[in-house]
């Protein structure tokens, strides 16, 4: 069974390698902001990461953590997702999925499903619109969570 340091460990190994990929420069303090945004699973927003990271690294400004996030960002490390209250929240799962959304909580879900990503392919496919190709799609579905 692994561990959850052992888990952090493995992270950390995988995103000091996305960094060198990418050409960016490897700091503890970039390493502890996408550890942030990947473990909360809860969407965070940039102040969150900020409160989660002041516990190890005091003097991090709030600049840094952004400019930190937007550079993930651009870099494809990370994706932004917009609330409907226009919050910005940060999303480490790249991979294709939509988001289930509380609007009473501001709470945001990874949802997965494949079945309804074919519907959605099918029902554009047969509607052929004109000079334009889809290339990806996410839904964000609103609604609320069971207490």
């Amino acid at each position: 069974m692994t561990s959850y340091c052992q888990l952090l460990y493995i992270d950390m190994i995988l995103i000091h390698q996305e960094l060198k990929e990418k050409g960016l420069k490897v700091t503890p303090q970039r390493i502890a902001i996408y550890n942030a945004v990947a473990h909360c699973h809860n969407h965070p927003t940039a102040e969150y990461v900020v409160d989660i990271i002041k516990k190890d690294y005091p003097n991090i400004s709030v600049g840094t953590v952004y400019k930190v996030l937007n550079v993930f960002v651009e870099n494809n490390l990370l994706k932004k997702v917009k609330s409907e209250k226009d919050v910005m929240r940060y999303d480490a799962m790249l991979d294709h999925h939509h988001h289930l959304y509380c609007a009473d909580t501001d709470r945001i879900e990874d949802y997965k499903d494949p079945e309804l990503d074919a519907l959605v392919q099918a029902y554009f496919k047969k509607k052929k619109i004109k000079n334009f190709k889809i290339e990806n799609f996410k839904l964000q579905i609103t609604g609320k969570f069971n207490k």
